[in-house]
């Protein structure tokens, strides 16, 4: 399990064009690494958090150079559909082994009969690898704390 302080698990997974990203290439190219974990492509509150983390993308590369990373289970072609369709700015990534959301806990075991999909989390990454700031919702329909998230960037 991840804990605020520790190292964030690295990993390489494909993203929505089933290019390689790799999350420490990330950090050395931007220096903060937003992890927006999600539970699945096209659903209502994922599309939500989505677009709002799209239209705020701005407000965190002025706050410092931040990129966000979306992951979830879905395959690479959906998110690339799913991407395209909400004209998200930043890539989504395809943890269809569902590797990484068990390396950092966020493993949904039974969501309405979709089994062990991501739960909807956010993780901020600091330039050293180290976890700044997570945040783990066990109730799929809630979003989270932007404000909070907001806050966290800025202080790094």
């Amino acid at each position: 399990m991840t804990e605020v302080g520790n190292q964030a698990p690295n990993f390489t997974l494909p993203d929505q064009d089933r290019q390689e990203v790799v999350l420490t290439e990330e950090l050395t190219e931007h220096g903060v690494v937003v992890l927006a974990f999600f539970p699945a492509a096209f659903s209502s509150v994922c599309t939500k958090e989505l677009c709002t983390f799209r239209d705020q993308l701005g407000n965190l590369d002025r706050l410092k150079n931040t990129c966000v990373l979306g992951i979830s289970v879905d395959t690479p072609f959906s998110l690339k559909a799913f991407s395209t369709q909400e004209a998200l700015n930043f890539p989504l990534l395809s943890d269809f082994n569902k590797t990484v959301i068990r390396a950092y806990g966020v493993v949904n075991p039974d969501m309405i009969g979709l089994k062990d999909i991501s739960k909807r989390a956010v993780f901020v990454i600091g330039s050293d690898g180290s976890i700044r700031h997570q945040e783990i919702l066990d109730d799929a329909r809630l979003e989270p704390n932007y404000e909070k998230l907001y806050e966290v960037v800025k202080a790094i």
